[in-house]
Formats: structure tokens, C-alpha cells, sequence
């Protein structure tokens, strides 16, 4: 599937004074090969992207400072960063519904922004960035290939306090970074969902041997059937309008007084 390219909001690279090529991906290979321990730790989430986080920003010459946002259901939150103090950024976009963050996770693509350019376009992104001395912000959406398409997990952010900062090269790296996010991510996501639907199973093979159980007493109390004590248990869940299972817990609890 095809991806937009990158968008790039003041986008005047100057390379005057910056690292080689050479020497800037020895930085990037450097933090990828500590970021590879990442996965063989049993982490939960969020101190995963927090070394995520950690390791992305060693790998850029001019990056002060990361974030990562994530998209879920409940809407868009900072899961990871660096230095607490630049989440501000990051929420002061959420609040606003606007800025170069959210506008990597609608665009799907990279956004570069200069601070100072853009006061007009996002002037609560540019208020918060200037306070904090940041000079320039990259943000790439962090997207999960599937055999639906493309899914949207959120974007990792970086920040500079070097206007110049930020070219293509960076951007490439970034993405190394997306795609490792974005895996931890999914495989979080994953392992909830199978712990609540394991969660889900003992809790109804519970119920069914409490169920197993109720029969089982008042069958021996009234030298009925199995289905007959069955049906008795649900028309007096039905006529006290509870659950079936707290109708067998509450009938249990007062045999186990007797």
C-alpha cells in the first residue's frame, strides 16, 4: 500500500555544521542495537516505549528530547517520553485538537515544524514549544501494516532545540523507530487481549461449577433432575431480576452456613 510522503511544514534544511552521513548512522545503528533488548525483556507497555523513547533519541544528532503518542479508544495520550516537561507540548495539541502531532496521525505521513512559522496554523503548539525552548519538532506516525491496510497507533515525536534540525536522513531512522513502537504496541495489545479472554474463561468455568454445585444441592433436597433444578435456579433469577450467577453464590453462601 502506498504511503503519502512526508509533509514538511518550514522545510529549509541547512547542513552546515552537522555530523557526516556516515557518522550519524553509526549513531542511529548504535541505538537500534540497544533497542533490540527491548524485546527480549517481558515489560509492560509503557516502560517498553519508554525505552523506546530513550534509545530514539540518542540516535539523532540534534534531538533533545522524544515523546511517543499513542491512539487508542479512549482517545490520544503521551504513553512515553524523555523529559516530562515536553508532554506539555504534546497535550496542549490534544486540547486543541491541532498541531504538527496530530497532523502526522490524520496525514499518515512525517510533519517537520519550525517554531516561529506557524503561529497562525497552530498557535497553542507554537506557544507551548517556544516557552520550552524548543526550535524544531518532528513528528512520524507510528502505522501497523495488517491484511486490512495500514492501522494507526500514534506517532513518535522528537524535539530539537536547533531550528536547523531534522532532514529526510532523520526521517528514515524515525521510521526504524515507528515500526519498533508500533510492534511493542501491538504485542501489548495482544497479550491483553488474551489475558482478558483467558479472565473470561475462568470466570465461566467458575460459574459453571458453582452452577454444577447449586443443582446439584437442591436436587438432593428435592429428588428432582438435573434440568428441573436447573429451571429452578433461573425463575428465581428471573423473579428477583438478578444475574443467574449471583442467584447460585447467594444460594450457596447459605448452605455453607447451615
Amino acid at each position: 500500500m502506498d504511503r503519502p510522503a512526508p509533509q514538511h511544514a518550514g522545510d529549509e534544511r541547512l547542513i552546515i555544521g552537522r555530523p557526516d552521513a556516515v557518522e550519524r548512522l553509526d549513531e542511529a545503528t548504535t541505538a537500534l542495537e540497544a533497542l533490540r533488548e527491548v524485546f527480549a525483556l517481558a515489560e509492560p507497555l509503557a516502560e517498553v516505549l519508554q525505552r523506546v523513547a530513550d534509545s530514539a533519541v540518542q540516535a539523532f544528532h540534534d534531538a533533545d528530547g522524544v515523546t511517543i503518542t499513542v491512539v487508542g479508544d479512549d482517545g490520544v495520550r503521551t504513553e512515553a517520553a524523555t523529559d516530562a516537561g515536553l508532554t506539555e507540548v504534546d497535550e496542549v495539541q490534544y486540547a486543541a485538537e491541532r498541531g504538527p502531532c496530530l497532523q502526522a496521525v490524520h496525514a499518515r505521513a512525517a510533519v517537520r515544524a519550525v517554531v516561529g512559522e506557524h503561529e497562525e496554523t497552530w498557535p497553542e503548539f507554537e506557544a507551548a514549544a517556544h516557552l520550552l525552548g524548543i526550535r524544531a519538532y518532528l513528528a512520524v506516525p507510528m502505522l501497523v501494516t495488517s491484511t486490512d491496510g495500514d492501522r494507526l497507533l500514534g506517532s513518535l515525536n522528537v524535539y530539537s532545540g536547533t531550528a536547523e534540525a531534522f532532514d529526510p536522513f532523520d526521517e528514515s531512522v524515525m521510521r526504524l523507530f515507528t515500526t519498533a513502537a508500533g510492534a511493542a504496541i501491538t504485542n501489548a495489545q495482544l497479550w491483553q487481549e488474551t489475558r482478558t479472554r483467558v479472565t473470561q474463561l475462568e470466570t465461566a468455568l467458575f460459574s459453571r461449577a458453582e452452577i454444577d454445585q447449586a443443582k446439584g444441592v437442591l436436587m438432593a433436597l428435592h429428588g428432582c433432575t438435573a434440568d428441573e433444578a436447573f429451571a429452578m435456579l433461573v425463575q428465581r433469577s428471573q423473579v428477583e431480576n438478578v444475574k443467574l450467577r449471583e442467584v447460585v453464590q447467594t444460594m450457596l453462601a447459605s448452605f455453607r452456613k447451615l
